[in-house]
């Protein structure tokens, strides 16, 4: 402004300054904002002046220390010395430390993705949901298929890291896509390998699910989950999308997983639906579906039945009908379900245990055994297992108050037999009313209670006698008459 022809003072008085700080700027030849100096001083002393060698030590030693616990050693060192409050203060020297003297930190490099090229999956947890099937708490897993160029995804219902959980999510989802990507990226699956209990077994058996629909299969390097990055993402992202539905839906809990899994593909199917240009990119380079999927169960062959009319597959105790003791099955086990056959006849289905050592009898099979040797009862290694319902442990425990404990384990595998021969739920109900105040479980009184409850559920026959249709003759006569 002075250079205009303005004056000094109307200059100065324009710039909201007084004549000598105009006069000083004008002097320098430097604008204001050139001449200020950064804050680079303490304006009060920094209190852990003394202590920050110490900290700077355990930094460089341990660079993951947090601030929090640093500061309780600081405490610890110098015995009401720093308050609670003087944390923020080391919060803030230790990120200034981070920051210009501390490690380097991990950098994450954005990938180009291209149409068709790559699909990532991996198993996520869904506990924390807190989903339940009728009332009760429904733990399982989701197998999460995703397309990295367009973000289409896939989810499956499952209840382990398995191979057949694996097998089966991933075919369920190329279906669902229609096509085949060029690679398919996990991470290490080490809890399906875990499962598996065979590693060289699970790498023949991944590499010909791979080679049954040409793809190429890539694995991560041990602990770099961000190597895996895409999917990683899309499984916080879907699990807070499932969140938020069920709080708009009012409720967690679903009739049948029927019920829940038709909500969630629901879901994933709106989901994609804003995905659809890009993924009609995918589409037109995704390679083509064998004309039918690959059997994802396991085979066992030749097991042998035991004396106690037990099976052990993948170290899980089964039991199968008493009439294959010493027979040779043939077990194929699914993701959910064992099928045991005798020759080429399927015999039994059963559900798969999940975990190690774990143990299912179901008591039809054995039942014509116990009852003719009531006193193996007693002391019979599984015995837990025979007690279908907390009723039928009620009822043993007032059949063991009432009488020895042989002709109790009688009494009880008589009731046991019934509810093998007539219905499990018919019996719990019999149970249910005998073991109210003034009552007593008996042998006779479930028979009875039976036979009551089968005639009220029989449909009566309602027998309607034809009308005689001169009666409407007479009718329409005497209509015309009074016309």
């Amino acid at each position: 402004m002075v250079e205009s022809g303005m004056s000094k003072v109307k200059a100065a008085a324009k710039a909201g300054m007084c004549r000598e700080t105009a006069q000083k700027y004008i002097d320098a030849g430097k604008l204001p904002s050139e001449m200020k100096k950064p804050h680079t001083w303490n304006t009060r002393k920094d209190p852990f002046e003394d202590e920050w060698p110490w900290c700077e030590k355990m930094l460089e030693q341990n660079p993951a220390l947090k601030t929090p616990v640093l500061f309780k050693a600081i405490q610890r060192r110098n015995p009401g010395k720093f308050k609670d409050s003087q944390i923020r203060t080391l919060f803030r020297r230790v990120a200034k430390w981070r920051a210009t003297e501390g490690p380097g930190k991990e950098v994450y490099f954005d990938q180009v993705h291209e149409p068709g090229k790559l699909a990532s999956s991996d198993f996520t947890h869904m506990k924390e949901l807190g989903i339940t099937i009728a009332g009760q708490p429904f733990d399982h897993l989701l197998y999460h298929f995703t397309l990295t160029y367009s973000n289409w995804e896939w989810a499956s219902i499952c209840y382990s890291e398995s191979m057949e959980s694996l097998m089966d999510g991933f075919q369920e989802a190329l279906w669902q896509l229609g096509g085949t990507p060029q690679r398919h990226r996990t991470d290490q699956l080490s809890a399906a390998v875990n499962n598996l209990g065979d590693r060289e077994q699970f790498k023949r058996r991944y590499k010909a699910l791979m080679g049954h629909y040409g793809i190429e299969p890539e694995k991560t390097q041990p602990d770099s989950p961000n190597e895996n990055g895409d999917i990683e993402k899309r499984n916080g992202d879907l699990k807070e999308v499932v969140d938020q539905l069920l709080m708009l839906r009012g409720s967690r809990d679903f009739d049948s997983i029927d019920d829940y899994k038709k909500f969630l593909h629901q879901e994933l199917r709106h989901l994609n639906r804003a995905r659809s240009d890009r993924l009609k990119e995918e589409k037109e380079v995704l390679g083509k579906l064998p004309l039918e999927k690959m059997s994802a169960c396991k085979h066992y062959r030749g097991v042998r039945v035991s004396k106690g009319s037990t099976i052990r597959i993948d170290r899980n105790t089964y039991s199968v009908p008493s009439r294959l003791v010493g027979k040779k099955v043939n077990v194929r086990q699914h993701s959910e379900v064992l099928l045991v056959y005798y020759g080429r006849q399927k015999v039994e289905c059963l559900p798969r245990l999940r975990g190690r050592n774990k143990v299912y009898i179901n008591y039809r099979h054995i039942i014509d055994s116990l009852v003719r040797k009531p006193g193996a009862f007693l002391q019979y290694r599984y015995r837990d297992e025979l007690f279908p319902t907390s009723r039928f442990r009620m009822a043993w425990d007032e059949l063991k108050g009432r009488y020895s404990e042989r002709g109790a384990a009688r009494r009880y595998l008589e009731i046991l037999h019934l509810a093998a021969m007539e219905t499990e739920s018919g019996v719990d109900r019999a149970l249910q009313l005998l073991q109210r105040p003034g009552e007593r479980v008996t042998v006779d009184g479930v028979k009875k209670l039976l036979e009551i409850g089968a005639k009220l559920e029989t449909v009566p026959e309602v027998k309607v006698d034809a009308p005689d249709l001169s009666d409407f003759d007479q009718l329409f006569s005497s209509r015309e008459g009074q016309l």
